[in-house]
């Protein structure tokens, strides 16, 4: 049971029921965070407006954005993250038995090596940032310009962000998303 009473768009004032609206016409089913984070106004007019754009425009390709946050979903064990990104991933290629073992991204069939190296960075930077060397950073450098790392890091610590807050308020996951897709739809 959610812990904070879910603010439904028409409880807003007009900007931020278009923000709102908008986020979840172009970004999914994500009404239950939404309504928790419309508790504080500046955070709904401000984060969810720079996911929209980063979702539509940013420089990191989608494939990496979702394997990042998957990545991080799984190791914070976020449910709520796993079931609104994982479809997101099967979309960007991965079969649901690739998603399911992500974290094993060492000889994952599925992914090539620049996806290896974006689940290795999401995972130092979940578990051990101040440790990460030089080296990995090399690495980047070879497939991802200065600007896209710096999306990339942005993207797999709000990814860390949003685990904790939709568990710690216990932020239920949508009908939508609990039922599964009916073959052929």
């Amino acid at each position: 049971m959610p812990r904070v009473r879910d603010i439904p768009p028409d409880e807003l004032p007009d900007p931020l029921r278009q923000i709102y609206l908008r986020f979840i016409a172009e970004c999914g089913p994500f009404r239950n965070q939404l309504g928790a984070i419309s508790h504080v106004p500046a955070a709904l007019g401000h984060l969810m407006p720079m996911l929209t754009e980063l979702s539509q425009g940013g420089q990191v390709a989608r494939r990496h954005i979702e394997l990042a946050v998957v990545t991080v979903s799984r190791l914070n064990a976020c449910e709520y993250c796993i079931a609104h990104h994982a479809p997101m991933l099967t979309v960007e290629g991965l079969s649901e038995h690739g998603v399911d073992r992500i974290l094993n991204y060492r000889d994952h069939d599925e992914l090539d090596d620049v996806d290896r190296l974006v689940v290795e960075y999401a995972m130092a930077v979940t578990q051990d940032p101040q440790r990460i060397r030089d080296r990995l950073f090399d690495r980047l450098r070879q497939h991802f310009d200065d600007a896209q790392i710096v999306e990339l890091t942005l993207r797999i610590s709000l990814a860390g962000f949003f685990n904790r807050f939709n568990d710690v308020l216990q932020i239920e996951q949508e009908p939508e998303v609990l039922a599964p897709v009916a073959p052929g739809s």
